[in-house]
């Protein structure tokens, strides 16, 4: 089973936790950007996916970001960033990303987030940002059987 959703507008990572201190004590949340983010993918997997059991066994995760262009670019700039030559290396960081993606569905498409063996995160410009995302099963490929092999080899 492959899971794929795409969530329409400008990819968010996950925040980092806020700390208070209220009188001797120090409490932590996750700021509200973070929630609503996550509520939104979780809303969206619902309605595409409805009754879904959560995935079994190894996981790969696949998401590209499709974040917007800035407005001040230059039309130049504008066309290779439209064709991918010129990559965002702007916040979200993909790794926040990542969690943003894992905290929302865990439990939903999964039943936990260290079902994950194998990752292909992605980041490019678009008119139209939003965040691409596919679960699927993870499988033994050609690449990983010969390093396997290298490895026999060598310890054989």
């Amino acid at each position: 089973m492959t899971i794929e959703l795409t969530v329409p507008g400008e990819p968010q990572g996950k925040l980092r936790a806020k700390a208070v201190r209220i009188g001797k004590n120090v409490s932590t949340y996750t700021p509200d950007k973070t929630v609503k983010f996550e509520t939104y993918i979780r809303e969206l997997f619902a309605v595409k996916y409805p009754e879904f059991v959560p995935l079994e066994g190894a996981l790969l995760l696949k998401f590209i970001a499709w974040v917007s262009i800035p407005k001040s670019t230059s039309k130049k700039k504008k066309i290779l960033m439209q064709k991918g030559e010129i990559r965002p290396t702007k916040k979200p960081d993909i790794d926040n990303i990542f969690k943003v993606i894992l905290d929302a569905l865990q439990s939903l498409a999964f039943r936990n987030d260290s079902q994950f063996v194998a990752a292909l995160p992605l980041k490019y410009y678009s008119e139209r940002p939003r965040l691409e995302i596919k679960i699927e099963e993870a499988k033994f490929n050609e690449w990983i059987r010969e390093k396997l092999d290298k490895i026999d080899s060598v310890t054989s």
